[in-house]
């Protein structure tokens, strides 16, 4: 799967956790610009990725990410690579 993909497919969970229908992500979105993305919903976010991938994050990985393509990224290497979660 494509970084590019996954965030196709984050639209779908961020959209229902922050219940904004009409949001559209990029890769360069962020908890600065994207409404209603506080320190609540990215808990809410960072469960409902773990649980629609099957992995886990660890806290040093959450903390480097900048945006939403590192997160994508960072999805990417997890679900590719056996045993790097």
């Amino acid at each position: 799967m494509r970084s590019s993909d996954i965030i196709e497919d984050l639209q779908t969970i961020f959209s229902d956790v922050l219940d904004l229908p009409d949001l559209r992500l990029t890769a360069e979105s962020n908890a600065s610009n994207v409404e209603g993305w506080d320190s609540l919903a990215h808990i809410n976010l960072v469960v409902a990725i773990e649980k629609r991938y099957k992995i886990k994050f660890a806290l040093a990985e959450l903390r480097s990410l900048n945006n939403v393509g590192e997160m994508a990224d960072l999805i990417v290497k997890k679900t590719s690579s056996p045993g790097a979660q």
